[in-house]
Order: C-alpha cells, then sequence, then structure tokens
C-alpha cells in the first residue's frame, strides 16, 4: 500500500496573511484537510477545488468530533496514499492537541510534519498594541489555559503564577474568568493590575475591552465578551492606553 502523508499545520490567530509561506503551500497541495473551527474559511480556499475537507471543529463543551475520530481520520487517508493537512487555528503545539495527533500518526508508522502557526496570544496581543514584554514593565509571561478551572486533577497552579511572571496569557478562560480573578487575588494578586479581553483578534471583527483585575469580569459581562477570546492580565496592558493616546494626539494634528 502506497502511504501519504500528514502535515499538522497551524493556521494562526485568525488573519489569513499571518499565515506561513510553508503552510500556505501544504493547504495548496493537499488532498484532505481536516479543519477546526476557528480556522478562517478565506484559508480554507487556499486547497483544491477538489480536495477533501472536513470539519472536526471544537467549541468549549461541544465537539462536533472525538479526538479519537479525529486521529484515525488522518491515519486512514493517509494510509491510502493521500497529502494529508490537519489544519488548527494558532499553533498546533499550544493548546491545540497537536503533540497527541502526532504521536498518533508516527505509531501508526505514517510520515509527518508539523509547522508552527502564530498563536493566538502573540497574534491577538499584537494586534491589540499590547507587547506580552516591554522594557520596565514585564520581562516574562505564561500562557495558561482557563479551562482547568474545574479540573482539580490538573488545574492551573495560579499561586506560583501569581509570584512567578509579569504578564498571564489565558485561552478559554471567558466562562471561568470570575473563579479565574478569585483565584489570583486569593494567592495575592492586585485587584489593581491592569487586564485586557481580546474578542476574535487579528480579524474584522476584534475587540478589546481594558480594566483591571478587579472589574475584568464585570467588564466583560457587560460588554457580551464571547469565545474566541484571550484574558491578559498585567502592567504591560497599559502600553495599549499609551499607543492609543498617541495615534489620537497625532490624528488631531492632522485635522
Amino acid at each position: 500500500m502506497i502511504r501519504g502523508s500528514v502535515s499538522i499545520v497551524g493556521a494562526g490567530p485568525g488573519d489569513p496573511e499571518l499565515l506561513t509561506v510553508k503552510a500556505v503551500r501544504r493547504i495548496q497541495t493537499a488532498d484532505v484537510i481536516l479543519y477546526d473551527r476557528l480556522v478562517n474559511e478565506e484559508i480554507l480556499g487556499c486547497g483544491k477545488p477538489e480536495a477533501l475537507r472536513i470539519y472536526c471543529g471544537k467549541a468549549p463543551g461541544r465537539h462536533s468530533m472525538p479526538q479519537e475520530a479525529i486521529e484515525k481520520l488522518m491515519i486512514k487517508y493517509a494510509a491510502a496514499g493521500n497529502q494529508v493537512v490537519r489544519l488548527k487555528g494558532g499553533d498546533p503545539y499550544v493548546f491545540g492537541r497537536g503533540g497527541e495527533e502526532a504521536l498518533a500518526v508516527a505509531a501508526a508508522g505514517i510520515a509527518y510534519e508539523v509547522i508552527p502557526g502564530i498563536t493566538s496570544a502573540i497574534g491577538a496581543a499584537a494586534s491589540a498594541g499590547i507587547p506580552l514584554t516591554h522594557r520596565g514593565l514585564a520581562a516574562s509571561f505564561a500562557i495558561v489555559t482557563g479551562s482547568r478551572c474545574h479540573d482539580h486533577a490538573s488545574s492551573v497552579h495560579w499561586e506560583g503564577l501569581v509570584h512567578s511572571v509579569d504578564t498571564l496569557i489565558i485561552y478559554m478562560g471567558v466562562s471561568t474568568l470570575a473563579e479565574i480573578r478569585e483565584q489570583l487575588l486569593k494567592y495575592g494578586k492586585n485587584p489593581a493590575t491592569p487586564a485586557a479581553l481580546i474578542e476574535n483578534g487579528t480579524t474584522v471583527r476584534e475587540r478589546t475591552v481594558t480594566g483591571t483585575l478587579g472589574n475584568i469580569d464585570k467588564l466583560a459581562a457587560a460588554m457580551k465578551i464571547s469565545n474566541p477570546a484571550i484574558i491578559i492580565i498585567g502592567e504591560s496592558v497599559t502600553v495599549r492606553d499609551q499607543l492609543l493616546s498617541m495615534e489620537k494626539a497625532a490624528r488631531s494634528q492632522i485635522g
């Protein structure tokens, strides 16, 4: 039997122009594309018209296809000689379960590669004008998932993060934002710490809400922020306000 191969590809944070050249090339030549919910439809348009496109989307609490079924499809189509692209939002190895898929494909003896993508934390933060590190404000950052708040067996170690990291970026945390806030305050995070929510980062639907750790959950509810969104907590959030003030001043001078 002629075996194909699998490319586990990061589609980036939303803006199609943030795809890597290598990612575009693999999509263009793919026979089968298994794609996730957060993949921009414009990116799918890069593929061959005859390529088989299979939706494998996962929303919080709702999975259209179990992870095991996705892995079996990857192996099935590659084993039949197809060039398979597993297309994932952001980066495959940052909360994308790309490692699990690589292990499954490798165990089946299928040739594979992993093509990195710009993860949402970096892409959305840059788009919103928030540096994750900034001289004098932040020299470190950590990326965690808020979806583990109810999973005590693998819960986030908030206490360690409060005292060791300058900037926190939280994925999948909108629905548990109040609990995250409580945990951070419990372990000594200052309620006045600047915080931001970025919804649909890098896309035309991007919205950014800024506040403090003490009120960000209330702001999220008032603004009806929903997934996909990331939460950024740290002093570097203040750089956004500085940039906006400078841009406003520049426009007023032009006018």
